[in-house]
């Protein structure tokens, strides 16, 4: 570039004396000019094109560079978001893992459970079908005079047979007559047959006070009469006496107001309650499944 203002700057000189030169020689010498101002012209317009050119690369290359820039800061945001996800892909796969132990874990105490309340289940049926059938073969032993006087119940799985103090005892006595001998035999027949059951005799009274030598209330007067079935039940009709067990409950159990001589006459009562022996029960009730929480 600078050898070519030299050169140009030389032919201006030369053309500033012309007289130096022949006309031939300026012709030449025009032409030449002429054509330098023409390269001129078009160096100019190439240089500036090249400048043009070089604006817009710099500013591709900027742009590059900022979305290069963009697109290291996106890929590491990608990196973070992958290990991030990688590590709840890892925390529900190890959840996974637990809940499907957990699950089957419940499945086996379920399982257990059901056949737990399996067995309550054919234990209770079992038990209320012999209730059914201890009650039934009972009330067919008795005639009609013994069921005025007898009354006979299935409460919440436990058989309750309750008797009038009228037909067991002399009024005020705990003896028993005997009139009561019959239908203490009927009973205890049923009693024998059922060697799994045990049997409490409970003695209630009304409220009418008691004076009389050696008996102080009424506590002492139905405690006495459940004991004189018991020891009946055991003497005179071989029940094992393991079985038993004698009970007071003097006048505070009354299923009537205690007021007319009806509603003491109901009141006054021996009941023989026969109630299916609990080690069953418990047996079932120690191999209860346990959860996993109680563990």
């Amino acid at each position: 570039m600078k050898h070519y203002i030299f050169s140009l700057s030389l032919l201006t000189g030369c053309l500033l004396f012309t007289s130096c030169v022949s006309k031939k020689q300026f012709v030449g010498l025009q032409t030449n000019y002429n054509q330098l101002q023409t390269e001129n012209t078009d160096l100019k317009r190439s240089y500036q094109d090249s400048q043009v050119q070089l604006a817009e690369s710099s500013t591709k290359v900027k742009s590059l560079e900022e979305r290069l820039a963009e697109a290291k800061k996106n890929n590491e945001e990608l990196r973070s978001d992958y290990a991030s996800l990688q590590g709840s892909l890892d925390k529900s796969l190890l959840q996974s893992s637990q809940g499907n132990v957990n699950i089957s874990k419940l499945v086996d105490e379920i399982n257990a459970s059901n056949h737990f309340i399996k067995q309550l289940i054919e234990t209770k049926s079992k038990s209320d079908s012999l209730n059914l059938a201890l009650t039934n073969r009972l009330t067919r032993s008795l005639n009609d005079s013994e069921l005025k006087d007898v009354n006979i119940k299935v409460l919440k799985g436990v058989v309750y047979i309750s008797l009038a103090d009228n037909m067991l005892y002399k009024s005020g006595s705990y003896e028993i007559n005997e009139r009561a001998g019959e239908t203490l035999s009927k009973i205890s027949k049923i009693i024998m047959d059922y060697k799994d059951y045990d049997v409490l005799v409970e003695g209630n009274t009304d409220n009418d006070p008691i004076s009389r030598p050696n008996i102080r209330n009424n506590w002492d007067l139905s405690t006495l009469r459940a004991s004189s079935v018991v020891q009946a039940l055991q003497n005179n009709y071989g029940v094992d006496p393991k079985r038993l067990t004698a009970a007071g409950r003097g006048e505070y159990n009354p299923i009537a107001d205690n007021i007319s001589a009806v509603s003491k006459q109901r009141n006054r009562r021996t009941e023989i309650i026969i109630t299916p022996k609990l080690d069953q029960f418990m047996d079932l009730m120690n191999k209860a499944p346990e959860s996993s929480k109680s563990k």
